[in-house]
């Protein structure tokens, strides 16, 4: 029994400036391919059940680009692999939070004609089992409430758990079935770095919920970098940079020795797992820092330049971050801004990230002490 476990798709994410010939926002078109390549991938391993741990949509209210591209993708991934039970459940991003509106995601089941048996839980976790069917289209969407899901024929129950207040729903394990697994978006307590504050989720989940005797499997979504909690508890990451810190999930994945982007394949007889790792839609590169001390306005240009020219393949369409440390204000506007604008128009972004040397002051004890950063104030 194999499945495959993917997140955070964010399609509708819009950044920087730039157009497509058709007017699309170029980060949006490399969101929205991304999402084309992993329905490949899907496609080629043709596993029993597709998991999607939320944060489908960047926005609750995605545009109509976004809506039509997901509404193809889904479908050509059903008309291609009938058999495969694709499960989602909504992210923080997906989920509205007035009882007036509808979560898109509810699109992606409707009309469709009914076939196996399902049981509903709610926000209070009872449950409604019996004559509700599964659809025919097998696209099983989680938002409002948790949903569990039963497979017979895979020997399968699958508890969805959208983006709800931990303690709302009992995460039990259905103790008739042969393989039990959880899938639930949200941020387990402990789990993300103390420095990433870029998305904190309003609510943390205790480890020990997730980490609960009897489930075989737990997919999380929510986290952007693949991410192991427990044996059998994972983070997949999401499909592109698409969080306010990309450099930091870049440093992440650096020390995680991680090739970017993927999904996660896991069989569940056998507990083999395997990371299949996504070519990205443009390369993301945060370069290595430039120490600026002591150095005139044409040093520091040419120690960029330097920088730049080091990057495989040119800096040419791809996004681009360069630190350069302890640089004072009188050497940052010294510099060829002219040559600094060619960059920017030669790559879809150019960040030079020009830091101030820190300012050491005397405190009231006469003990030398640092002026805090914006973040520690």
């Amino acid at each position: 029994m194999r499945l495959v476990h993917l997140s955070d798709l964010h399609l509708g994410f819009r950044q920087f400036q730039r157009q497509t010939p058709a007017g699309i926002n170029q980060r949006e078109a490399d969101v929205a391919l991304a999402f084309a390549r992993a329905v490949d991938k899907l496609i080629q391993l043709a596993p029993d059940v597709i998991l999607i741990g939320g944060d489908v949509f960047h926005t609750v209210r995605p545009t109509n680009t976004a809506i039509l591209h997901a509404f193809r993708q889904f479908s050509r991934l059903v008309d291609a692999l009938p058999e495969t039970h694709v499960i989602v459940v909504a992210g923080n991003h997906d989920m509205p939070r007035s009882t007036e509106t509808i979560c898109i995601l509810r699109l992606f089941e409707q009309g469709f004609v009914a076939r196996h048996g399902e049981e509903r839980t709610g926000g209070d976790g009872a449950t409604d089992a019996g004559a509700v069917t599964l659809p025919a289209l097998p696209i099983y969407v989680a938002d409002r409430d948790a949903r569990r899901l039963s497979f017979p024929h895979l020997g399968l129950s699958v508890l969805a758990v959208p983006d709800l207040p931990p303690g709302t729903v009992e995460l039990t394990p259905d103790p008739a079935a042969r393989y039990n697994v959880l899938l639930m978006h949200g941020e387990v307590k402990g789990a993300l770095p103390a420095a990433d504050d870029s998305d904190r989720a309003a609510m943390q989940i205790p480890l020990e919920e997730v980490t609960r005797t009897g489930w075989d499997y737990v997919a999380l979504g929510h986290y952007h970098v693949y991410k192991r909690i427990a044996d059998h508890v994972y983070y997949s990451g999401s499909l592109e940079y698409t969080s306010s810190n990309p450099w930091g999930e870049l440093a992440e994945e650096r020390a995680a020795k991680l090739p970017g982007k993927g999904m996660i394949e896991r069989d569940l007889a056998t507990g083999k797992q395997t990371f299949h790792p996504l070519a990205p839609s443009r390369p993301v590169l945060d370069l290595p820092p430039v120490e600026g001390r002591g150095m005139s306005a044409a040093d520091l240009d040419a120690a960029i330049q330097s920088a730049v020219a080091r990057i495989a393949g040119g800096i040419e369409g791809k996004v681009v971050r360069l630190v350069a440390k302890n640089v004072p204000r009188h050497i940052a506007r010294e510099l060829d801004h002219k040559a600094l604008r060619e960059l920017q128009r030669k790559a879809l972004h150019f960040h030079l990230d020009m830091r101030r040397p820190e300012m050491v002051r005397r405190e009231s004890s006469g003990s030398p002490g640092r002026r805090p950063s914006l973040a520690e104030t």
